[in-house]
């Protein structure tokens, strides 16, 4: 996930450490067992390979087995959440660390939903993708419009921006507002606990990307569930 906010290829060259240069040979690149056994470390110049790098290895397969239980193999959503779950996964981490979403990431998002939302099986239509994500295409655009001219500084990034519209593709009008809803909160925790300095940046990114991944899991017929039991 380095090497896409660099604009590097993640094809060419293989992997390789990013300090010293040298390939790391298939024995070496087997996710989380060669990280364990390498201690964090590259094989080669001993330098230390970031923590998130294990965590990516740990997290993309326990959500692709939390995709599979809720939807099985022989569903259509089964593989439509997991390719946007396989989006979101970098433009958390990427985001989180860097404060930028990569459009190479998030509008492709956009061609890709709606292209799914044409295909039988799908969970929205394709009407149901087109007019919720010019919805929140222009709600948003004009909303950073908005604070732009009140406040004269940015309060949307367009990286948000093009991410809420590739996702809405993906979630269509009834899951959008659980999305807003849930990122806001979640956002506004981690604003109040870690930040709570209006000065510094702040990724709001990850938390749509995480508050997503969750929705893809756990889904509103759960929610919907589970209200009679509260």
């Amino acid at each position: 996930m380095y090497r896409i906010p660099l604009k590097q290829s993640i094809v060419f060259p293989a992997s390789h450490c990013a300090n010293c240069k040298k390939r790391i040979p298939p024995y070496q690149n087997i996710p989380i067992i060669s990280y364990l056994l390498l201690q964090g470390k590259c094989s080669k110049c001993g330098a230390k390979i970031h923590w998130h790098h294990l965590l990516v290895e740990i997290v993309t397969p326990v959500l692709f087995v939390a995709l599979f239980f809720r939807y099985g193999l022989n569903s259509f959503l089964f593989y439509k959440y997991a390719l946007l779950i396989g989006f979101l996964i970098p433009i958390f981490f990427i985001d989180a660390f860097q404060q930028i979403i990569p459009h190479v990431l998030s509008i492709p998002l956009i061609v890709i939903g709606f292209i799914l939302s044409a295909i039988p099986g799908n969970d929205i239509g394709i009407l149901n993708a087109l007019f919720t994500s010019l919805f929140v295409f222009c709600f948003l655009l004009l909303l950073a419009w908005g604070y732009q001219k009140a406040r004269g500084s940015e309060g949307i990034g367009g990286g948000d921006i093009w991410l809420l519209t590739g996702i809405s593709t993906f979630f269509g009008i009834t899951g959008m507002p659980y999305i807003f809803i849930l990122s806001a909160i979640l956002g506004i925790i981690y604003f109040f606990i870690f930040v709570r300095d209006k000065s510094k940046p702040f990724a709001f990114g990850t938390f749509i990307a995480f508050a997503s991944m969750l929705w893809a899991i756990i889904g509103e017929d759960t929610i919907l569930n589970a209200i009679p039991y509260i």
